[in-house]
Formats: C-alpha cells, structure tokens, sequence
C-alpha cells in the first residue's frame, strides 16, 4: 500500500518530466524548421548578401574614418555606400559592356577574313605549314566555329540586355544591404558574440578569420590578376599590337573570374596576327599567353590566396572553383570563407577536448 502511494506521489513529477523532455524536442524541431525556412528565403539574396558583406569587411577602414568625421551614424553609411559605388560598380559595368561589343567585333572580323579567302592566302604564302594549315582544315571547321562562337557571343550580349533590370536590382540591393551592414556592424556583431555559442575569445577568433579570408581572397585574386593583366599588356606592347594598355587591363580584369580568363582576348588576337600574315608574332602571343599568362594563374593564384589563408595550395584551390560551381561569382568568397570557418571550427573542438568546455561568456 505505501509503495502504491509513493508511485502515485511520484508519478506527476514524472509526467512533468516527460511533458519537458517533449517540450524540448518541439522546440528544437521548430527552430531547425525556422532556420532551414530562413536559409530557403534568404537564398534569392545569397549573392547581394554576399558582396554586401564583402565590400563591407573590405571598406571597414574607410567607413570607420568618415564616422569619425561624420556624427550621424546613417549619413556616415550613405557617404560611404556612394564612394564604393564610384570605385566598384560603374567602372565594372562599363568594362562589360565594352567587353561584350568588342569580344563580337572581333569575331565578326575574323569570320569576314575566313570569308575572303585569308587562310588560304596565308598557307600559299607559308608553303613549310601548309601540311599543318590542311590538316587542321580537315579536323577543325573554322567558318561554322566561329559562326558559333558568333551566335554565342550575340546571344550572352542579347541575355546581358535581358537581364539587365535583374542585374539592377541586384545591385541595388547589395548597396542596400551595405548601407545596412556599416551602419548597424556593431549591433550585429554584439548580437552574434550573445548568440553564438563560443566565448568571447573563441567569437573573435571567429571574427578575425572571417576578415582575414574576404581580405586574402579578394586582395589575392586581384595581385593574380594585376600580374597577369601586366605579362598580357607587355606582349601586346612587344609585338606591336595597338592599345596594350587597355587591353592588359582587361585581361587583368578579365582574370579575376577563374572560370574567364586573358585567353578570350589573346586567342583571337593571336588568329587575327595569323590571318594578317604574321605567324611568328601569332606564334609567339599563343605560347605566351598559353604557359605564362594561364600559367601564372593556376600557379599563383592559389598560393597567394592559401598563403594568407593559411591553407595548402590544394583545399584553397578546391575552395575557390568547388565555391563557383556551388554559389556562381558568390562562390569566390564563400568557398574559402566555409572552409576556413569550418577549420576553425574544428580546431576549437581540438582545443576543447584537451583543456575541457567552458562556459559560453567568460
């Protein structure tokens, strides 16, 4: 009868228990659903969010000496969102444009060679590759590849015209979302150093990584590209080619895409020198442009980057392309941006496991 009694007390607290531990998994299955729901609604915006915080990190510095000049917080972050307007975005979209135009006139011109016969001309002229030059007439159908290579290049300047507007509000809302991110950077970043579960060293540990990366990957990319736009100009200049300058320059620019690259504007001037009758020179700009120029790029660019991220050659370079399929041009930043996240990550479970779990706040 007492051991009756003693169940009959005992068993509210156990229900009370088991109302709790199901309460928990509710709530626990709500947030994962939340945040999965958030992540699906945030992915349209996965690129502005991206260069928004990117221009942010890089533009912190200049941001932070307006504010000093400027006491209006939100006046301080417009400034500061007009000036990366000026530097960033209008001289990007005018090299496309003109990119796209000249990419299409250039090809126009070699098909209108083709037409009048200039190969032709060339290997009567050249009768030692004349073997080659038939050998790749019966491999290679140049008048229909560069026919497609025409209607290609119409059609990404047509789509470029289409999306246009698209292409608009994404750039409008990456300055917005900027605007955003410098005016109200330390109320989010006092949020996250509550919410995340890390203490507050381990939170700016976090913090200072995630500088570092957008830093290493974009000022990394850029010297790549800035070597390869300088190697692309020189040879321009060597042989004689009109507006080396400009044309280093958008190799240079053209460079920072990996998936691009300064062989759309080397190769067809390499077919144009040896259309024209100058083999060596053309000749001469492919091999430069094949082992220098494209070989700096698969050379440098992950050392430069992996340098000061402070990962091997290999994960920053699986980083980067793995990050451009998965994302698109997002991808450059966010490939190494997870990976190094995730290896901090796991050195502070490491560090953890040897010295033991602190609290969340120290």
């Amino acid at each position: 009868m007492k051991q009756r009694t003693t169940e009959s007390i005992a068993s509210p607290d156990k229900g009370k228990e088991t109302g709790g531990h199901v309460g928990v998994l509710v709530l626990a299955a709500a947030t994962i659903a939340g945040f999965v729901i958030c992540v699906l609604l945030a992915a349209p915006f996965l690129g502005a969010l991206t260069w928004a915080l990117t221009l942010a990190i890089l533009f912190a510095r200049l941001h932070a000496k307006i504010e000093e000049a400027v006491t209006r917080p939100g006046f301080a972050a417009l400034m500061s969102v007009l000036i990366v307007a000026l530097l960033v975005a209008a001289p990007a979209i005018f090299v496309v444009e003109r990119l796209i135009e000249q990419a299409a006139a250039s090809v126009s011109l070699i098909q209108e060679r083709l037409r009048s016969g200039a190969v032709q001309q060339l290997l009567d002229t050249q009768p030692g590759i004349a073997p080659v030059g038939q050998w790749i007439e019966q491999q290679i159908d140049l008048p229909a590849m560069m026919a497609n290579l025409a209607s290609w290049l119409s059609n990404a300047g047509a789509a470029f015209a289409r999306n246009s507007a698209v292409q608009v509000i994404e750039l409008v809302l990456t300055f917005y979302l900027l605007f955003y991110f410098l005016r109200d950077q330390a109320t989010a970043r006092r949020f996250l150093t509550e919410r995340l579960p890390l203490t507050s060293a381990e939170t700016e540990r976090l913090f200072t990584r995630v500088v570092d990366t957008v830093h290493a990957t974009v000022y990394g990319t850029i010297a790549v590209a800035a070597i390869q736009g300088t190697l692309g100009g020189l040879i321009f200049w060597f042989l004689g080619l009109p507006t080396p300058l400009l044309w280093g320059l958008v190799m240079g620019l053209l460079s920072i895409v990996p998936v691009l690259g300064a062989f759309i504007v080397w190769i067809p001037a390499a077919i144009l020198l040896a259309m024209n009758g100058d083999l060596g020179k053309a000749v001469i700009l492919a091999v430069w442009g094949a082992l220098v120029v494209g070989g700096i790029d698969n050379i440098l660019r992950p050392i430069f980057v992996g340098n000061r991220l402070r990962l091997h050659t290999v994960p920053a370079f699986i980083s980067m392309i793995g990050g451009l399929v998965l994302f698109g041009m997002a991808g450059l930043i966010l490939g190494p941006l997870t990976v190094t996240i995730t290896i901090m990550l796991i050195e502070i479970w490491g560090e953890r496991d040897r010295t033991g779990y602190p609290e969340k706040l120290e």
